[in-house]
């Protein structure tokens, strides 16, 4: 069982997402905003967030900016739009949240995801405190609460947003395929099903953006 806080202007949308995560064993909290949601953090310590972009009084990219400028985004965060651009997704991929759905949210999609991102927590509390006696450099880095939350080697991604819009664009589709293609040890069939595109639709995608399938399958 997680802790986890679910930030939506829309009261459909918390209480749909609350019942779900509940239903899951999850303790949740929700806020309707970014105070709310500041607040929240503070005070319970969620394992993972689900954040919406588009808030009345602060936007979601901007709390998770804030968080991550001051030290606080020691957890993964799902960013939630039905109006954001690939630019809002690149830029909060960026900053540090975990992954990005798109409204209306499926089921199948939110518990991936949070499954996912809970996953990641683990992964790197654990490695935290495993790390035998690290040099200076790395001990400063890991003692940063925003750097341990960095994306882990399989999904790491810098996106230079001084791009052109198109070559931006291709950059981010790119490290995404290339992550579901690692996830899925390089199964066109099973990266076909998470992406949501014909196998025929996806190699031509693949192609066009130059990823190297061969470099895509882990070793056993």
């Amino acid at each position: 069982m997680a802790n986890i806080l679910v930030v939506d202007d829309e009261l459909g949308i918390r209480d749909l997402l609350f019942e779900i995560l509940n239903d899951e064993g999850h303790a949740v909290q929700v806020a309707e905003n970014a105070a709310q949601a500041r607040a929240a953090r503070l005070e319970a310590r969620p394992d993972l967030v689900l954040l919406d972009i588009w808030m009345p009084d602060t936007d979601g990219v901007t709390l998770l900016k804030e968080w991550a400028g001051s030290g606080l985004l020691n957890m993964p965060v799902i960013m939630m739009s039905g109006h954001a651009t690939i630019d809002t997704a690149v830029e909060a991929t960026r900053i540090g949240a975990h992954a990005f759905l798109e409204k209306p949210i499926t089921l199948q999609k939110l518990l991936k995801a949070v499954e996912q991102g809970l996953v990641r927590k683990q992964a790197v509390a654990g490695a935290t405190k495993n790390s035998a006696t690290p040099a200076s450099g790395d001990a400063q880095k890991l003692g940063h609460p925003a750097a341990a939350m960095a994306p882990l080697p399989a999904i790491h991604q810098s996106f230079e947003l001084e791009l052109p819009l198109r070559e931006a664009r291709d950059a981010f589709e790119r490290a995404y395929f290339e992550y579901h293609l690692t996830q899925e040890n390089g199964s066109m069939t099973r990266v076909a099903e998470k992406t949501g595109l014909e196998r025929t639709h996806l190699y031509r995608k693949l192609k066009q953006l130059g990823v190297d399938l061969s470099k895509t399958k882990r070793s056993a």
